[in-house]
């Protein structure tokens, strides 16, 4: 071979490894374009939720703590997948997708090292649920299997009944790995959880008593046997409640951080005991400026029989649901009033009204005014947000702020927008909700900061509420209060929620204003309602196109936890 053939030789050669590794540098590229795209974190979220739902041990979900330390490399894979994806060319919904992921990711982050209710929380082993959530999932540390009892309609066909037994046959091996797992110490979450149980148990003995069981020997024999199984859950619980002698609050940095990379809310627990008392001081004055107001004005009546209840929830549902149609409050969707109507309740003798149903028996717009959550569920079922990681409900109570918190805002908002004026003395109403939410919420704070029992935070939930409305009923007390202490966060989002919504009104509000445009109520509402069940902050910053109200979330970071 001559001396220009090899040189030609030499140049083919160099060329095609060059052109190949072109070819590589472009097939690499385009994986990571793939990589990068807004379809990988779906599939993404798609694995994170098949992962976020434990495997099973004896047929029940595996709390045990090998398990978790078993999976736990596995997490932090997804954790880095989500982390290394670039979202600089995203449109602002998309990022927000991705938010709302990193924020789920964060949870099962802080629940595994801090809040464990596995470990920590005897409620969280309650798995039977009279009713449906007025929430898209149920409030609180909730297990990934439950008994959905108000789903089924008695008597039973063949089908519902089998169901029925196979829930049941959840029960004992759940009680039995409830004594493996429950190691905390965490006295008032583990005394009050026992009620739970208790409570568990008194359930499952009053469907015994449902039409068509007794004549099914297998269904009654499954529904003793998790009798039997949830009392000796229990009294093993009280057994040990005496060893318990530690807090069951988080303490304050934990809570920050909780509210703020999990909750994705803008706040510190310092910044929430402010406005807690800022609501608790304007509510309680508003309520005295609004009685001095009405003094010369009929005092408002409650109603004393099942007939004039029925014709005055009647009377309400249909002004609330007008009112915010002719009033172009929000699009008013054909399924807004069989929602309503479907929860409009009934007459309660007056020695049984727990507070919010003394508020109903005088007028009940208000309390039907927070039921824009039955707006909400029906809407997430028939008009599912295009979305998939929104068309879910998000994990770990995340959605508090916007459902607890818009439901909260309407009621001072729609009577703000004049739906009592025709009787202004229901104003009054609405302020003593608002400094019951308020002083509730105050008193979660505390408990959390291992300031207070959860019995002192109830002092003064009962205590700041107007008119000693708190303190004809001790149950609804109890319940609310152990809920907030199960989960941090909840108990003051009706009011921070409030905050928030209001806040990105106002800069939704001003924006139009600095742009020269109208701003209008029913476009505000419907754009919240489009944008979905996410976190206030979240629907601001696609309202407004800024995010610099939660500029501590740092997308660009891969998130390492503080929480070890």
């Amino acid at each position: 071979m001559n001396y220009q053939s090899l040189i030609f030789s030499f140049v083919v050669c160099v060329f095609s490894v060059l052109s190949c590794q072109s070819q590589q540098l472009l097939v690499a590229e385009k994986q990571e374009e793939k990589l990068n795209s807004y379809q990988d974190l779906e599939a993404l979220f798609l694995e994170w939720r098949t992962f976020e739902s434990p495997p099973l041990f004896n047929a029940v979900p595996d709390y045990r703590e090998e398990t978790f330390e078993k999976r736990w490399p596995a997490f932090e894979q997804l954790r880095n997948r989500l982390a290394s994806i670039d979202t600089t060319n995203w449109t602002i919904a998309q990022r927000v997708d991705w938010t709302i992921i990193w924020a789920e990711m964060n949870g099962y982050d802080f629940n595994h090292h801090i809040l464990k209710p596995w470990v920590r929380d005897p409620a969280f082993y309650k798995i039977l649920w009279t009713y449906k959530s007025d929430v898209p999932a149920h409030e609180g540390p909730t297990p990934h299997k439950t008994l959905e009892l108000w789903t089924y309609n008695f008597p039973l066909t063949d089908s519902e009944s089998k169901r029925l037994i196979s829930d049941l046959d959840l029960i004992t091996p759940f009680n039995n790995q409830a004594k493996l797992n429950l190691k905390g110490n965490a006295k008032d979450l583990w005394i009050t959880g026992i009620r739970d149980i208790k409570a568990q148990s008194y359930i499952l003995q009053t469907v015994l008593d449902k039409k068509g069981v007794k004549e099914n020997p297998r269904l009654f024999a499954a529904i003793e046997n998790a009798i039997r199984s949830t009392d000796d859950l229990a009294d093993w619980l009280e057994e040990q409640a005496q060893f318990k002698t530690g807090p069951s609050g988080i303490g304050k940095e934990n809570y920050s951080w909780y509210l703020q990379n999990v909750h994705l809310v803008p706040l510190s627990w310092e910044d929430e005991v402010m406005i807690l008392k800022r609501e608790l001081s304007r509510a309680w004055s508003s309520l005295k400026l609004e009685e001095h107001r009405n003094r010369n004005l009929p005092e408002l009546e409650a109603v004393a029989s099942p007939e004039a209840y029925d014709k005055l929830a009647d009377i309400a549902a249909k002004s609330l649901i007008n009112f915010l149609d002719k009033d172009e409050i929000v699009s008013v969707k054909d399924y807004f009033e069989p929602a309503l109507r479907e929860r409009l309740g009934s007459f309660i003798p007056k020695e049984k009204r727990n507070f919010f149903w003394i508020t109903v028996h005088y007028d009940p717009r208000p309390l039907y005014s927070h039921f824009y959550h039955w707006f909400e569920l029906a809407r997430m079922e028939i008009e599912p947000n295009p979305s998939k990681i929104r068309s879910t409900p998000s994990l770990y109570n995340i959605f508090d702020s916007r459902n607890e918190g818009t439901a909260t805002a309407v009621e001072e908002m729609f009577m703000q927008a004049g739906l009592y004026d025709d009787n202004p003395r229901v104003r009054e109403i609405v302020y003593i909700m608002i400094a019951q939410r308020a002083a509730r919420g105050l008193g979660s704070l505390y408990a959390h900061a291992n300031e207070m029992t959860m019995e002192e935070a109830g002092g003064i939930h009962s205590e700041y509420t107007p008119r000693g409305w708190m303190k004809t009923e001790k149950e609804l007390l109890i319940f609310e209060q152990h809920l907030y202490l199960r989960q941090p966060g909840y108990g003051t989002s009706y009011i921070t929620g409030k905050y928030l919504l209001e806040n990105a009104m106002a800069e939704y509000a001003r924006i139009k204003e600095s742009q020269e445009e109208d701003f209008y109520l029913k476009d505000f509402f419907d754009r919240i309602n489009e944008i979905g069940n996410i976190p206030i902050s979240l629907g601001q910053w696609e309202l407004t196109k800024s995010n610099q109200h939660i500029d501590f979330v740092d997308k660009d970071l891969k998130y390492q936890s503080n929480q070890e």
